[in-house]
């Protein structure tokens, strides 16, 4: 096992020991490498998870839940109105506040369908996926759209600064373009790195009498909630792999049954061995080392 595949293993481990209730009625599994160590750590706690149903965010997710004996339900088999207990997913980046970017996989639609009607969205990763701000290393947005809006999507997306937003294509020419479950197709938009509400706030300080980055995309500079909803509302955009704002916990002290995006915490497996813990507004609040994790 490489260094990355352990780091991605030990996060997803201290992950499960901390937030897997065995009383959980719905779980949400999400997509990619590193969702295989959470169900193998679910495994390896050996209850009874007969009465638990997992919800898969793709075909393969649900083929990983099937794989390890769980019993998978579809989102749209669940019962009317019901709230997942808990959503464990991966990143392709996370930044100092738990904003994410997903849908390096092309599951983006369903990931955010899951975590959103999620109680805790639970965010497991590497150490290479926390940065400062989005975009700091990840080159580009997933946006999930609708073939038929395909030209004026992207030319929306450069008039909001985005330099040579791109149709993902397939591993071969002769597929052409990557098509989702959904049979969309994925943009990936790159753009500056983007701000944090802290960023606009010192960027307006510092230039009283002048004009700072407000985060409505001068010079292509966002905040990045901001732009996650400029986005969503051009025509045709299904998805967008921003996931920002409120956090579950949030949503529902605001009063709303479902909406959060953000996770309520981050585990990052690093280089030593050991997992960083972050909570819900990305301060770190444990450090475990590689001996003890």
């Amino acid at each position: 096992m490489t260094d990355i595949e352990a780091a991605k293993r030990n996060a997803a481990i201290r992950a499960v020991a901390d937030h897997f209730d065995p009383k959980s009625k719905f779980i949400g599994i999400g997509s990619g490498s590193t969702i295989v160590y959470v169900v193998e750590a679910i495994q390896a706690l050996k209850i009874d998870t007969t009465s638990i149903r997992f919800v898969p965010t793709g075909y393969q997710s649900r083929q990983v839940i099937v794989r390890a004996g769980l019993t998978p339900i579809a989102f749209d088999s669940l019962p009317d109105g019901v709230v997942l207990d808990i959503a464990f997913d991966g990143a392709d980046e996370v930044d100092e506040d738990l904003n994410c970017i997903k849908g390096g996989g092309a599951c983006l639609y369903q990931e955010k369908l899951v975590a959103t009607h999620a109680r805790k969205f639970i965010c497991v990763a590497d150490h290479r996926k926390l940065q400062k701000r989005l975009l700091s290393n990840w080159p580009s947005i997933p946006i999930e759209v609708e073939p038929l809006a395909l030209s004026t999507v992207l030319s929306s997306l450069r008039a909001l600064g985005s330099p040579e937003p791109k149709v993902r294509k397939g591993l071969s020419s002769k597929t052409g373009p990557v098509k989702t479950d959904q049979d969309n197709f994925i943009i990936d938009a790159p753009f500056p790195p983007l701000m944090l509400p802290q960023d606009v706030q010192t960027s307006l300080s510092l230039h009283p009498t002048q004009i700072g980055y407000t985060g409505k995309g001068e010079e292509g500079r966002w905040e990045v909630e901001t732009l996650a909803k400029e986005i969503k509302m051009l025509e045709g955009v299904l998805s967008v792999g921003l996931f920002a704002g409120m956090n579950g916990q949030q949503a529902a002290e605001a009063g709303l049954k479902v909406g959060g995006q953000r996770p309520v915490a981050a585990y990052f497996g690093m280089a030593d061995g050991g997992v960083v813990v972050r909570n819900g507004t990305g301060e770190k609040v444990e450090e475990v080392s590689g001996q003890e994790a």
